[in-house]
């Protein structure tokens, strides 16, 4: 008897992170699409000054306001955590949130971005989304297993 519910239990869970998953999907959907839109338009702000390295900037420009955007959205959706916490506590959520995002969104982000565009002369306006087949899954992992705990 106790098996079966540890077998219901472990199926409800697996069933809780799939769907959890699929949230967090349509979140980061929600978010490339702003990443990107916040990408293409800092990109067009710098292109009269002809930076050899622009898209590291705009990288990093992206990366600071989609984090907020994602926090919000995966805080309250995905993982349902309605519940206020003091200023200190959500401040503290917040800097994980980024901390976790760092990795991803600027070391990756940049690394790949370098890899797509110098090296494969991948449009740069294009090579973000080839970076998203890294990000997404760590993304995932850190945000579910570290930033909102």
């Amino acid at each position: 008897h106790s098996i079966f519910i540890m077998k219901l239990s472990l199926s409800e869970s697996l069933n809780n992170l799939v769907k959890q998953f699929i949230k967090f999907g349509i979140v980061g959907l929600s978010n490339t699409a702003i990443a990107y839109l916040i990408i293409v338009v800092t990109l067009l702000c710098l292109s009269p000054f002809k930076l050899s390295y622009d898209f590291c900037v705009a990288n990093v420009v992206s990366f600071i306001l989609s984090v907020a955007w994602s926090y919000y959205w995966n805080r309250r959706y995905v993982f349902n955590i309605s519940k206020e916490f003091s200023f200190r506590r959500e401040f503290f959520m917040l800097i994980k949130t980024y901390a976790s995002y760092f990795f991803t969104g600027i070391v990756l982000t940049n690394i790949g971005s370098y890899v797509f565009i110098v090296v494969f002369d991948i449009d740069k306006y294009i090579a973000p989304f080839f970076n998203l087949l890294f990000t997404v899954p760590l993304n995932f992992i850190l945000i579910k297993f570290f930033a909102l705990k």
